[in-house]
């Protein structure tokens, strides 16, 4: 059995993330224009101007591969951690050489 995150997952998990919240700080940013958040994204998304379907298209494009950037460094760090860990665990994580004799307190 594979232990750790699987970085195809985590990378479209993690760009839908960025995906969503963009687009509903948009639809906030046209709700409530007072507490309007678009020179934030005009900072963090070169290109992106506020507000045109193609400058739209281009933030949900970045916003993607802002979150591939994210599981790219993140994942493998953390599946390093975890292996770490189970090998420190010994047995592949099993706390106990033998299942059957487990006798201190948990499954």
């Amino acid at each position: 059995m594979k232990n750790g995150i699987s970085l195809s997952a985590a990378g479209h998990a993690t760009s839908l993330l960025l995906v969503i919240t963009f687009t509903l700080c948009v639809l906030w940013d046209l709700l409530l224009p007072n507490y309007a958040m678009y020179p934030s994204w005009r900072a963090l998304l070169p290109g992106f101007e506020w507000l045109s379907w193609p400058s739209f298209g281009l933030g949900l494009l970045e916003s993607y591969a802002y979150g591939w950037f994210f599981a790219i460094i993140w994942v493998p760090i953390y599946n390093l951690f975890s292996g770490r860990t189970l090998r420190k665990a010994g047995n592949n994580g099993s706390c106990c050489q033998h299942s059957e004799k487990h006798t201190h307190g948990h499954a």
